[in-house]
């Protein structure tokens, strides 16, 4: 894989995904970056800081739009979605038509395109979906995982984060905004617990995608986890001046959330390879000659990764994560 010389596409690449690994990659000296979202106004926020990027219009949802923006193209990183829970849960049609017909869209321009490796962004959600954002991404998964199998020239993929700390729709930005505002901290559920991923981290599990993936793979990146009780009082420890005194207020769990989210299925975990820090999931059409098989029933899910108990090693995350506000392309804790 050259990244030097050659162009690079990022659909939905307004928010922080693209934000960050556009930063990254121009230290690689890539031909041109070319920006397709549909949002103007993130693009005009996006075009003060990087200028030298190529800034396009459109939506998933239109294939030729798509067609004409890939040619010569190389890499495609594909974040276009509707990423929100409870939107997606008032309007499911919509998420069907931007997640799942939206990423077939993408995918059959890449191939038209001659695209060398395409990644897909994916969630928890994704896993075991209880709701109508989940069940779209787990069709995009299956999607993508799916091109590999009839001849296509690019390779596709896809990675599956938890949470990533601080975006849009998130907790974190939420519990700073209740905090600045001296109203109480709002909790659904206080023994939930979330995955917690710098955003450094989730551009880390894509470049390692781009270069590990034959074709069909979902690629996750270990991660720890806390509960949402621990991680409001590490924030008002920090950021409040009332500190433990800030109040938490209980609210309930929200329609279509999980009380822990699951990033590698127990049926998942029968086909995987295993290293420090990533499970490669392998399509059921290409195993590993040499898998990295759990017990039967054994799942990767906030619960059983590595718990962060102690308000000093949530705070290392939260001091990583960085104090700008993110506006995100898939939705936070």
């Amino acid at each position: 894989m050259r990244i030097k010389g050659s162009t690079i596409l990022i659909t939905g690449g307004t928010g922080s995904f693209g934000n960050r690994v556009a930063a990254h990659l121009l230290k690689e000296q890539p031909e041109q970056i070319r920006i397709y979202s549909r949002d103007e106004k993130k693009q005009w926020e996006m075009q003060r800081r990087f200028p030298q990027f190529r800034y396009i219009i459109g939506d998933v949802r239109d294939v030729d739009r798509l067609e004409e923006s890939m040619r010569g193209v190389t890499y495609v990183f594909h974040a276009a979605a509707l990423k929100q829970v409870p939107s997606c849960e008032n309007y499911p049609y919509e998420a069907v038509k931007t997640n799942v017909i939206g990423s077939y869209n993408a995918c059959q321009a890449a191939k038209a395109a001659g695209v060398h490796t395409f990644v897909a962004l994916s969630t928890d959600k994704a896993v075991k979906p209880v709701n109508a954002m989940g069940t779209s991404k787990a069709m995009m998964e299956k999607i993508i995982c799916s091109e590999n199998q009839h001849g296509a020239g690019t390779i596709f993929c896809s990675v599956r984060y938890g949470n990533v700390m601080g975006s849009r729709g998130s907790v974190i930005p939420l519990f700073r905004s209740q905090i600045l505002e001296d109203s109480p901290l709002t909790l659904t559920v206080p023994h939930m617990t979330r995955f917690l991923m710098t955003l450094d981290q989730s551009v880390d599990l894509v470049l390692h995608a781009m270069t590990q993936a034959r074709g069909g793979e979902i690629f996750v990146r270990k991660a720890p986890a806390c509960t949402v009780i621990s991680l409001a009082e590490a924030l008002r420890l920090k950021y409040s001046s009332r500190r433990e005194k800030h109040p938490i207020q209980i609210v309930g769990i929200r329609p279509g959330e999980k009380i822990h989210e699951i990033l590698v299925s127990e049926y998942e975990m029968q086909r995987v390879t295993e290293e420090k820090a990533y499970f490669t999931i392998h399509p059921e059409y290409r195993l590993p000659t040499q898998p990295s098989p759990k017990p039967l029933g054994e799942e990767y899910t906030s619960e059983n990764t590595h718990q962060l108990t102690e308000t000093k090693d949530i705070n290392l995350l939260l001091e990583a994560m960085g104090n700008e506000e993110i506006s995100a392309d898939y939705r936070g804790v």
